[in-house]
């Protein structure tokens, strides 16, 4: 082949040139020559310019239409109870998801009749309803009355979800580009159910089934063909056509939409006539109402889900207020109610005739704003029919109270100290008149926790969660008094004491440097009465006792013993075995829970496990594996079982011993109140220096609870308050009241216990004589590790008092060595025990 070019190809060449050369020309003539032909390129560049212009300041950061496939609506979180039931939502908006199928058609044929007739035909935008709709900007411009939308269904959901409800041209040009990729990503089908799930509809309801729900109390299923058209009127104007006031112009509009069902022929002549005739049927505006006993446990709950996954929709998918979350929690509805009117019934009893002191709160009330001033506070009471009202105005002898609904009425049964602007809580009397209500000053919290797997059932944390969330059964610090006792003598009990040792209930005093000498006193102020069993002693909580077995048990080993049930870490102080320490009454709870169970202690839950919006469990209490619990065939083996989940944090054996001493309490000790329950149950009473604090813990082998009452700033609640008195009464109402939920077995003792007789007295082992039935009988059945128990001959009874002797020993020698290391503290002075921790008793 020859290498030059062959002179068919030069002249294809030439010719090319010469065309393109002419048409040039031509080109430049007709621009010359003709002026149409130069409006048409002007106009074309003009076009370029725009379509580039467009993209530049519309379509270049527009989000992906892909995004709505996996897009995942804000949801609110709802609660269930141990039963199952639904008993509580964390919602700032109404919002229900459902799929396209379960929406009934003549709902979504009234939704397009009022807003996109065409949408199953158009490809996204409805260009005549879009011309209609620039004529109407036109002529709209600067009156300030905002032009119709002219939106397509699918514009309205790229508004809604993606790009937001500014008013302005670019926000429409926006809405076109995006409507025109969701059509080509998204069915048809789907984008109506988008758009139906996420159109706000007023009465803070987003989507039909939430407004279903919000203006007539029905599911979408159930609605009318009137109120399915009331629906689709409301994206127009969803805070007018729900009012009262505006029901006219409601009603004409509702009748355009079933005119427009009628035309389109998705509803017959008569259908439309009946609707036209209804009353539009809206029900007032409400709040979603539970149970109000439940308030502090599901705001506990609040806080535990908030600082596990956020609480808005940035901070994580599974946040509180978005995720859609379904949680399962331990509250029992029946036991939550029992403990509240429980809790409540004795605050209102210590406060007996105290008389008023002092309001809920304070405003500097404004006449013409104090509804709202009042709505802000967001105070609210549920006890009986009492309601939190503010003195609009106060004049001698009468006043008026408002409440947040706007209604105002007489006031009467004034306190002399009320005043203008107090928040008070008051109930009516008679027509419009309303009497003042005391609200106890004093507070407290109660804990109902299973032992068997740590779920606390019921939780109270004051008189009223609508008054304020502070939760003080697990939120406030208040030092347990004598309900830590159990654990000191369990301390004692593992070092080889025995509930028979004799203990000298007597004087006790410690050096503690430069401070001097410190003595401890039992409660009042009483001295010692000589030798006791340590049941004796933790029956009647004697002060000297308990810390005497402390000191003999080593102090150390009494505060391990507070740090591995839960109850706090203290330093080594002889007042820590006192109750002197800071605690919850959640933490208080979980560790006597060790001792029903059997030393073993499961970790307090509110929450048994949480599922993500799709179903996927995504956090378990009980986070236990069981991979062969799924096989689809039996391999032959045994059948699988769970490891133990709980802790074994005192020796069983111990557990049951404690236990069987605080039986005694209920039957002939501190918190004998209890005994005409007549039901086996243990408890320790507690009441700390002032009296400041009044305690009860106890229960039985399926439930424990525990209840203190004390002011929020501590100070004295008057000599007679006492754990017996105030306190114990709290839980044994709580016990009348859910009486068949107890049950009457008896403690099962662990293995390795023997049950021997003896005096209760003196301890020695009994023989040819039985237990009386009597609380205060002479010979009971006591608990002993094998090989502890008393026996029979002589030779026991020395080598008991030789233990005593060495036990007195060793405690001699503690206090010759704190003396020898206090230097001239030996002459210091000599006090009554007044720890800086705080004196307890």
């Amino acid at each position: 082949m020859s290498d030059s070019a062959s002179p068919e190809s030069e002249n294809l060449n030439y010719r090319i040139r010469r065309e393109a050369s002419g048409a040039w020309s031509r080109l430049r003539g007709l621009w010359r020559e003709r002026r149409w032909f130069r409006a048409l390129g002007y106009a074309f560049v003009a076009f370029v310019l725009l379509i580039v212009g467009v993209w530049f300041f519309v379509a270049r950061d527009l989000p992906s239409a892909d995004k709505l496939l996996d897009y995942q609506p804000p949801l609110p979180t709802i609660v269930r109870g141990i039963d199952g039931q639904i008993v509580y939502s964390y919602a700032r908006e109404r919002r229900v998801q459902l799929r396209f199928v379960d929406f009934p058609k003549q709902l979504t044929d009234a939704f397009l009749s009022a807003e996109d007739k065409t949408f199953w035909t158009h490809g996204g935008v409805d260009y005549p309803g879009l011309a209609g709709a620039v004529v109407d900007y036109v002529s709209k411009m600067g009156s300030g009355q905002r032009a119709k939308g002219g939106s397509t269904i699918t514009q309205q959901v790229a508004k809604n979800i993606l790009i937001g409800n500014e008013y302005s041209i670019g926000r429409k040009l926006k809405e076109m580009i995006l409507a025109r990729r969701i059509e080509s990503t998204l069915t048809k089908q789907q984008i109506l159910e988008l758009y139906l799930n996420e159109i706000p509809l007023g009465r803070q309801s987003f989507g039909v089934q939430a407004a279903a729900r919000a203006y007539f109390g029905k599911d979408v299923g159930d609605l009318t063909l009137n109120q399915a058209a009331f629906l689709a009127i409301l994206p127009k104007a969803p805070e007018t056509y729900g009012r009262a006031k505006n029901v006219d112009a409601a009603i004409n509009r509702r009748n355009y939409v079933l005119d427009q069902m009628e035309k389109n022929g998705w509803a017959s002549a008569d259908a439309v006539a009946q609707a036209k005739a209804e009353p539009l049927g809206l029900i007032p505006r409400r709040v979603e109402t539970y149970d109000s006993s439940l308030g502090y446990f599901v705001e506990e709950v609040r806080r535990q889900l908030i600082q596990k996954y956020g609480e808005k929709a940035e901070q994580g998918p599974n946040s509180v207020y978005a995720g859609g979350l379904w949680v399962r929690t331990s509250v029992d509805p029946e036991l939550q109610k029992a403990a509240q009117d429980s809790l409540r019934a004795g605050l209102l009893r210590y406060h007996g005739g105290m008389g008023f002191r002092g309001p809920i709160d304070h405003i500097n009330v404004d006449p013409d704003k104090w509804q709202t001033q009042l709505i802000t506070l967001n105070k609210s009471i549920t006890y009986q029919d009492w309601r939190v009202g503010v003195v609009i105005e106060r004049s001698g002898s009468s006043a008026r109270i408002g409440f947040p609904d706007g209604k105002s009425g007489p006031l009467v049964s004034l306190p002399d100290s009320l005043r203008a602007g107090d928040v008070i809580a008051a109930a009516p009397v008679g027509g419009d008149t309303y009497a003042v209500k005391i609200i106890p000053e004093v507070s407290g919290g109660m804990l109902v926790e299973s032992p068997t797997n740590g779920r606390i059932l019921a939780m109270q944390g004051g008189f009223d969660s609508g008054l304020a969330s502070f939760n003080r059964a697990t939120q406030a610090l208040r030092q347990p008094g004598s309900t830590i006792k159990p654990f000191v003598y369990a301390t004692a009990l593992d070092v080889g004491m025995t509930p028979a040792t004799m203990v000298l209930d007597g004087t006790f005093c410690v050096y503690q440097g430069t401070a001097g000498q410190k003595c401890f006193r039992n409660f009042g102020g009483e001295g010692g009465s000589g030798n006791h069993t340590m049941r004796w002693g933790l029956e009647q909580s004697r002060n000297l006792m308990t810390v005497r077995l402390a000191n003999d048990s080593g102090m150390e080993n009494v505060t391990k013993t507070f740090a591995r049930v839960g109850i706090g870490k203290y330093q080594n102080y002889l007042s820590f075995a006192l109750g002197a320490g800071e605690t919850t009454v959640m933490q208080m709870v979980n560790a006597y829970s060790a001792l029903a169970n059997n030393g073993v202690q499961y970790p307090s839950s509110v929450i048994d496990y949480v599922q993500d919006r799709n179903g996927k469990v995504i956090f378990r209490a009980d986070n236990r594996r069981c991979d062969r619990c799924n096989m689809t065939q039996w391999d032959g083996k045994p059948m699988p079982r769970f490891e133990p989940r709980g802790k074994q944090v005192l020796d069983p054996r111990t557990a049951y011993q404690v236990v069987h001493m605080l039986e005694g309490v209920i039957t002939r000790g501190t918190a004998v109140v209890l005994r005409d329950l007549n039901m086996p149950l243990f408890g320790k009473t507690g009441t700390t220096s002032g009296p400041t604090n009044v305690w009860f813990v106890g229960g039985s082998q399926k439930y424990v609870a525990g209840v203190y009452l004390g002011y929020d700033q501590p100070r004295s609640l008057g000599g007679y308050a006492q754990g017996g008195r105030v306190a114990a009464p709290i839980f044994k109402q709580f016990v009348q009241t859910t009486r068949p939920r107890w049950s009457d077995l008896p403690f099962v003792a662990p293995e390795g216990i023997r049950m021997v007789r003896i005096d209760r007295v003196t301890g020695k082992r009994v023989f040819g004589a039985e237990p009386g039935t009597d609380p205060k009988a002479g010979v009971i059945w006591e608990a002993f590790k094998p090989d502890t128990e008393p026996t029979r001959t002589t030779r026991a009874d020395d080598l008991a008092k030789q233990r005593d002797a060495l036990f007195a020993a060793i405690a001699r020698g503690k206090q010759a060595r704190q003396q020898h290391e206090a230097g001239a503290s030996g002459s210091a002075e000599t006090r009554d025990f007044a720890e800086e921790q705080g004196g307890v008793y």
